[in-house]
């Protein structure tokens, strides 16, 4: 009998997730008693946000009409066609294909699969959501992030991304608005950033999730509204905007122009349908959520918008922290004056019981340190967390 340990596949060596990688540590702090703060998923669930009743009722009416076998592999008709209609509400147009995932997740691997060879590359945002560093490892892709000019509002840097673009390039991948630093991407960058594209011949990949979070009245313009020609991947899906990340659902949305995506689409494809499909009574929600009412996003703005300023004003105001005021999404990304801002967040955690997550593990510029936060418990816990973290932080820095 073999007593040889199974050595695991060499791609798996690299795959992170900060996210939640640091609960581990959250969790041996929290056996010592210690009450803790939790401020480092982006899950609304947790907290005093609650899914909107159509979007349960018209799930539970799927089940019990027996609609629990398999969906189709893009996904349900009603579904689909809820999608288009709301990505023509968006100005998206030239639309070739919509399909239904688990998630917007899925949607981005299988995209990043059916395009994307071992030792080639994609443009990924730095700093941006870990999925895509993980997807990268998985797919042996090689590293090329691209950097957010934190001087510029976490804007993409073009000048950056124009210079890592080389022959082994087949995408660009945006977060807008991003994860973690809750920026917004301005129309003149997009318009930018369309011209690269197509100047190289790369499909752009734009991670639209938090499209309707913005704060303050800003407003996002879809970067596939602004040419109907280039070809481009819309992502988004139920889980943030509708308060339903446990129901993984998401989608994307195939748009520009026919000829240069045909064999990619089919490829697309390929993949759903050797998955099979998504969740299917789940998919009832997703015409109900889009076409239906959508007064929560108001009453959950709201609550964003007061938590980012009480986020600005108490944690900007602590000397070695600075911050960009997020536009959208529920993150804040701050910055802060450590060497090493694992450490910091590690220490942190062990002494206060406040989790968040370092800004290692999103990429960030060397030489700087920054950490996530999720704004989205309430104001209490927030107020007790930065109290926390200000008064840690004036010990940590004089050690």
């Amino acid at each position: 009998m073999s007593s040889k340990i199974i050595i695991p596949a060499a791609r798996t060596a690299t795959i992170k997730y900060a996210v939640r990688d640091i609960v581990v540590l959250a969790n041996e702090t929290a056996k010592s008693g210690k009450e803790m703060l939790y401020l480092n998923i982006g899950d609304p669930n947790l907290f005093d946000h609650k899914t909107p009743d159509h979007l349960i009722e018209a799930t539970y009416k799927a089940m019990k009409d027996n609609q629990n076998g398999y969906a189709a592999s893009s996904g349900l008709p009603a579904a689909v066609e809820a999608i288009e209609r709301d990505a023509e509400r968006k100005g998206i147009k030239n639309i070739q294909d919509i399909f239904v995932t688990t998630g917007a997740s899925e949607a981005i691997e299988i995209c990043l699969t059916a395009l994307v060879n071992a030792g080639e590359n994609v443009l990924l945002p730095t700093p941006g959501y870990p999925l895509y560093t993980a997807i990268q490892s998985k797919l042996e892709m090689e590293v090329n992030p691209y950097f957010l000019d934190e001087e510029n509002g976490w804007q993409p840097d073009i000048e950056d991304i124009k210079a890592k673009v080389n022959d082994k390039t087949r995408a660009i991948v945006l977060i807008n608005p991003n994860n973690p630093t809750g920026s917004i991407y301005t129309k003149e960058i997009l318009l930018q950033i369309i011209d690269v594209a197509l100047e190289h011949n790369l499909v752009i990949l734009a991670d639209e999730i938090y499209d309707k979070l913005l704060f303050d009245d800003n407003e996002l313009v879809s970067i596939a509204a602004l040419n109907s020609e280039a070809p481009i991947i819309t992502f988004s899906g139920l889980s943030k905007n509708y308060v339903v990340p446990g129901f993984r659902i998401g989608w994307g949305i195939v748009s520009g122009n026919q000829n240069l995506l045909r064999d990619y689409i089919e490829a697309i494809n390929k993949l759903l349908r050797a998955r099979l499909c998504a969740n299917h009574p789940m998919q009832y929600a997703i015409a109900p959520s889009l076409d239906g009412d959508q007064s929560h996003i108001k009453e959950l703005i709201g609550k964003l918008e007061r938590r980012s300023q009480m986020t600005n004003d108490m944690l900007g105001s602590v000397d070695g922290i600075s911050m960009v005021k997020p536009k959208g999404s529920f993150y804040v990304f701050p910055s802060i004056d450590v060497e090493d801002d694992m450490h910091f967040v590690a220490e942190l955690i062990k002494a206060t019981g406040v989790v968040v997550v370092p800004g290692t593990g999103f990429g960030q510029k060397p030489g700087t340190s920054h950490f996530r936060i999720v704004i989205l418990p309430q104001e209490e816990v927030l107020e007790k967390a930065y109290k926390h973290i200000a008064e840690f932080y004036e010990i940590y820095k004089i050690r």
